[in-house]
């Protein structure tokens, strides 16, 4: 049956015309359409609800399989171990909070100190800080601080100790581009861009092998101890058939201090040679800065870090951060600069499924940097010091 031209058929009373009186299962329809579930931001959550209100009217169970977290990431729901799970619980919202309660409680008992202590939040660190801390440091606001020293983030240590960070590893990213002799799919055409290609990742991921088993048959080393390589971007190609005239291959290196970097930087050249002619690359991010801060005891700041840790019954374990921080742009000025968040017997999870921190340990985090931010804020001006 088609609609007449006086208006829509009425096929089986189903359908009315007005919506005031509209059949219940038309609304229900529109109702679901409302929701916004399309990408790139879908509102899985009101799709969720409705389906769950729909259950209950029809008196149905409702089984949900969700993978990887347990509970909403932005619920911060604790369960009945103390357990906190949230994105942020460990990078790092907890610290955030941590220095607030401890300045507020030193301000509820008054005390004053020699030097004055700044709270800096700054955005941006997650994608490489280039407009947060490093555009801040070099700003009069940031010169007028007058800053000694900093603290920063740390890691957390599944074991009894407290990670330090001392240092970091420099990150490059870089990309490859490797070009080469267009032609048909079909036939065997010399020089292509994949032979060269395959000849950079080979010898980027040859490296990244000889670096995975030092660390792995090495008691000594921890992961900022040696430099990590992984392929991460891969571009070329426009059909099945289409030899390519170009491809590129993306990478993420993180090096240790200890290694000389003009000198890694010849390697990547020689490979670039190796895999053939014209293959050239450019960076996207290139640290150079290698300066770490002293854990010497005779260094007033560590003297001072490390006493107060050890009155307060802590073991502290010094490594140089695996990853990047924006104490990397502290240090390049010149600053001392210790990465440390106070989280012992928690498995490291910033940025994976089921991040989570012990209220426990929260709480037990804001008294250690109760006795932190006095210590370090009572040490005498040191030479070169305004």
């Amino acid at each position: 049956m088609l609609p007449d031209k006086d208006g829509p058929s009425n096929l089986g009373g189903g359908i009315q015309s007005a919506e005031g009186d509209e059949d219940p299962s038309v609304s229900l329809f529109r109702e679901y359409l409302r929701l916004r579930t399309v990408h790139p931001e879908p509102d899985y959550d009101a799709a969720l609800k409705f389906l769950d209100r729909m259950a209950s009217e029809l008196g149905l169970p409702v089984v949900k399989v969700e993978e990887h977290w347990k509970y909403d990431p932005f619920a911060a729901f604790k369960d009945a171990d103390g357990n906190i799970y949230a994105r942020g619980t460990q990078d790092m919202k907890c610290v955030t909070i941590q220095y607030i309660e401890a300045i507020r409680r030193l301000k509820a008992k008054g005390q004053t100190f020699a030097r004055t202590t700044h709270l800096m939040f700054v955005p941006d660190e997650e994608v490489g800080g280039h407009k947060g801390m490093e555009m801040f440091i070099n700003h009069p606001e940031f010169k007028n601080l007058n800053v000694g020293f900093a603290l920063d983030e740390g890691l957390a240590n599944p074991g009894e100790a407290f990670t330090v960070f001392y240092g970091e590893r420099n990150p490059w990213w870089l990309t490859v581009r490797c070009p080469g002799s267009p032609g048909h799919g079909s036939r065997f055409v010399e020089n292509t861009a994949a032979e060269k290609l395959r000849s950079v990742i080979n010898s980027f991921l040859d490296f990244r092998e000889k670096e995975k088993h030092r660390l792995n048959t090495s008691e000594c080393f921890t992961l900022g101890d040696v430099t990590t390589v992984n392929m991460t971007m891969l571009n070329g190609g426009v059909a099945y058939n289409v030899i390519p005239a170009e491809m590129d291959v993306s990478f993420d290196m993180r090096i240790p201090p200890a290694v000389n970097l003009q000198e890694f930087e010849e390697q990547i050249k020689r490979w670039c040679r190796e895999a053939g002619e014209d293959v050239t690359y450019e960076f996207a991010q290139k640290h150079m800065n290698q300066t770490v801060t002293s854990t010497d005891e005779s260094d007033p700041w560590w003297h001072a870090f490390s006493c107060t840790c050890k009155s307060l019954n802590m073991t502290l374990k010094k490594e140089i951060f695996p990853a990047a921080t924006d104490s990397r742009f502290i240090r390049a000025v010149g600053l001392p600069a210790i990465g440390f968040s106070p989280m012992n017997h928690t498995p490291i999870l910033l940025h994976d499924h089921n991040e989570y921190l012990n209220e426990q340990v929260f709480l037990r985090g804001i008294q250690v940097y109760e006795k932190l931010v006095p210590a370090l804020a009572s040490i005498p001006p040191q030479p070169g010091e305004e």
